[in-house]
Parts: structure tokens; sequence; C-alpha cells
């Protein structure tokens, strides 16, 4: 496996890992309205590219298999981080985060779903708050959490 900086041509790929990801790995912890809220199979390709090539965004690759994405922008907010639901447990993530991570000075700030929570607790992260989000008026929790640089 490999990281490599996102490519224009990754993009479809991503929000298909994206979606299948949502769908399988956080099915235990949210409902199937919730996941249909937060992914709906039907991204804007353009407003993700332009969103991808603002942030620093990253890509594992594995047997040309796009296995992981994450980007985080100049402020240091971790915008996405996920991992094909077949690459679960594998470093994937963490391969990726590591390099989110040196790339800015700041505080770091993600919001957690409840199924990521505990993967950025190990990674040294705490909790602000607990928070509800709304998608196509659907409620969803997740967790505003800090990392300290």
């Amino acid at each position: 496996m490999y990281v490599r900086p996102y490519q224009n041509s990754d993009c479809i790929k991503l929000t298909e890992l994206f979606y299948n990801t949502v769908h399988s790995i956080n099915a235990k912890d949210y409902t199937k309205n919730q996941l249909n809220a937060w992914a709906t199979g039907h991204e804007d390709l353009k407003k993700w590219d332009v969103l991808f090539q603002e942030h620093y965004t990253f890509v594992a690759v594995k047997n040309n298999i796009i296995v992981g994405f994450g980007d985080i922008d100049k402020t240091g907010y971790l915008d996405h981080l996920f991992v094909h639901k077949d690459y679960q447990k594998k470093g994937i993530g963490s391969a990726i985060c590591d390099i989110l991570e040196q790339l800015v000075n700041e505080n770091i700030i993600v919001h957690a779903s409840i199924t990521a929570r505990p993967y950025f607790e190990k990674r040294g992260y705490r909790v602000v708050k607990e928070q509800q989000v709304e998608r196509k008026g659907i409620f969803l929790t997740n967790y505003v959490m800090v990392k300290k640089m």
C-alpha cells in the first residue's frame, strides 16, 4: 500500500468508497434513514473535487484499488477519513491520518461519527462536545473532537 496526493480522476472512486463505507461500517451505530441522509450515493462530484483540491487530500492505494482517503484544511479541520469497507483495521487510516496531522501546526478538529470516536480517542483526540447534525431533515449524532498539537 502507498499513500499519494489526490488527483481529479479519483473523485468518483472516493465518493463510491465513502458511500459503501458509511452504509456498511457505520450501520451498527446509525439507522438506515440516517445512513441514507449522510451518504446518498448521489454526491455532487464537482463540489467534492473542489473541496479535495482546496484541502490537503491524500489517497491510499493497494493493488491499484483506492482503499482509503482523507483530507484536512489549513486551519486543522480534518474533514474526511474513510477506509474501504474491505480493508478496515489494516493501518490504512493511520497511514493517511499520520500524513494529514503533520501538515498543519494548529490543533486538529474532527467531527467524528459514533463509529469513529474510539479510533480518534486512541490517537489522542478528546471529545469537546456531542452534537446533533442535520442532513436532509434527519439528525445524526457525532462528536467534535480536538487533538492538541
